[in-house]
């Protein structure tokens, strides 16, 4: 649900179709902000809408539908989103699809993501088994398994999204990215 993450996705999906080989790419959720019911504070809002804004003068074709804001009652809450990415890959390969259906969801068709009956909407549209994918959405495990990867990303620096990280022979090292240009990420791939 990070707006600059969005940002970058298809500069992420041309690095990922020309990794070389060898390389694999690895997602891991960041958490961002835990589970609220409390709607989001208005200078808060206002300032995720100036992102927003930003993203589109800084990486020109980035849309966002910025009639969420009027529709939805966004809430500083992404951990159940984090969750719906767990709970679709335990049915197979689906943590890209889903997370893909996360953010066309919020950005484009103006639906709250943090919004339980959302992620099952899109569960059921990625042709998920949804009774299975409730089950999950909600589990005790998969909470615990956010907690991992959230830990994971915090024990390795991780302070800003999206960000790449390369594991060499268990060093982990930053790798500089820029969302109008996935050659930036490719080439210091190729040099490690």
């Amino acid at each position: 649900m990070c707006s600059w993450c969005w940002a970058f996705a298809p500069a992420l999906r041309e690095v990922e179709s020309r990794l070389p080989d060898g390389m694999r790419l690895i997602r891991v959720l960041g958490g961002l902000a835990p589970d609220t019911e409390e709607p989001m504070p208005p200078a808060m809002r206002d300032k995720l809408q100036a992102i927003w804004k930003t993203i589109q003068a800084r990486v020109p074709g980035t849309p966002f539908n910025f009639l969420y804001w009027e529709v939805c009652t966004p809430r500083r809450s992404t951990h159940r989103a984090c969750r719906a990415v767990i709970a679709a890959s335990r049915q197979g390969d689906h943590e890209g699809p889903m997370i893909d259906a996360i953010q066309r969801a919020y950005y484009l068709r103006a639906m709250n993501p943090s919004d339980r009956s959302t992620l099952i909407a899109l569960a059921g549209e990625l042709g998920l088994d949804v009774p299975c994918f409730e089950h999950d959405l909600d589990h005790p495990d998969t909470q615990a398994e956010l907690e991992q990867q959230i830990a994971f990303s915090r024990e390795r620096g991780v302070r800003g999204f999206p960000t790449l990280l390369l594991e060499t022979s268990g060093e982990w090292q930053a790798i500089e990215i820029d969302p109008n240009q996935p050659d930036v990420v490719l080439a210091q791939l190729r040099t490690r």
